[in-house]
């Protein structure tokens, strides 16, 4: 078998959302005066294989003991990989792409810690622990989109501001905040495909919990809410009006809270919706780490 299937089981297509939050989190360090280039590139890696783990140990979960992937009907960005149901990786080869990434990652996560101190590392633990937990723990209980939200939104940006900067102040956590309501809602639209097939291998999320008409308004709450976020950060002083050029990214969370409104039952025009929540998330962290560099370089 060729190495393209080992590559392409992380996902890799979704995997700059971890760069991203990356360059938010550098970005801003650096408005605050601090920033270095190893460092932040380290980061960089080690969230971007942390982050290919926990989508190879979903895909192998949902395969081998959940079942879920044999009855989800896969869209481009819900669904899986979709490479073990179509037989170009196995399932135990997924496994190995999930621990490999992972222990890497974590070696990564480990070294920079041992530069920033205790603070960092207990931060790495929990976000380890939530990668090996997401999917037979937290999405069983209904807090996988905490978890995403948190471990691909909150948290690596705090944690790449203290590694630059060496503490947690406003400043990360206000930022931080956009990050975690978009990357929250980026799984919970996911899920809007995925919603019968997930009863049956026995997932819970809030769409389980309150059906897509319900769900449908958690999504623009919470998409709302990270655009406010922003503002509320820049009016009280702590952000830099620099920052609102993050609301850039408001267009295309317009879009996408359109389609979850109307559409939302619709299992073809949710696809529309989806992809422009992709952008949203992508491109408001991108705008916020540009709205940064100005702010630091003026």
């Amino acid at each position: 078998m060729s190495k393209t299937p080992w590559v392409l089981e992380t996902r890799p297509q979704f995997l700059l959302l971890a760069v991203l939050l990356v360059a938010h989190g550098s970005a801003l360090a650096a408005w605050q005066g601090s920033f270095d280039v190893v460092k932040a590139l380290l980061a960089g890696a080690g969230l971007v294989l942390l982050h290919g783990s926990v989508n190879a140990l979903n895909d192998w979960h949902d395969w081998s003991k959940t079942g879920i992937d044999r009855q989800t009907p896969r869209t481009p960005f819900s669904g899986g990989s979709g490479l073990i149901p179509a037989g170009r990786i196995t399932a135990p080869q997924a496994l190995t792409v999930g621990v490999v990434t992972l222990v890497a990652g974590s070696a990564i996560g480990l070294y920079l810690a041992w530069l920033a101190g205790w603070q960092l590392l207990a931060l790495g633990v929990v976000g380890v622990l939530m990668i090996v937990l997401y999917t037979p723990v937290f999405n069983k209980m209904g807090l996988g989109e905490i978890a995403a939200g948190l471990g691909l939104g909150l948290m690596p940006v705090l944690g790449v501001y203290f590694l630059l900067t060496g503490r947690f102040d406003t400043v990360a956590w206000l930022s931080g905040t956009p990050a975690f309501c978009l990357t929250y809602n980026l799984l919970l639209l996911n899920e809007f495909p995925d919603v019968e097939a997930d009863k049956a291998g026995g997932r819970t999320h809030m769409i389980t919990l309150l059906g897509k008409k319900g769900g449908r308004w958690l999504y623009s709450g919470m998409e709302i809410a990270a655009y406010v976020a922003l503002v509320i950060g820049v009016v009280a002083g702590v952000l830099t009006p620099w920052a609102l050029l993050g609301l850039g990214g408001a267009v295309f969370a317009a879009r996408a809270i359109r389609g979850a409104l109307a559409d939302y039952d619709s299992f073809e025009k949710t696809v529309a919706a989806q992809g422009a929540n992709v952008v949203a998330v992508l491109s408001t962290n991108a705008l916020l780490a540009i709205g940064y560099l100005v702010a630091a370089l003026t």
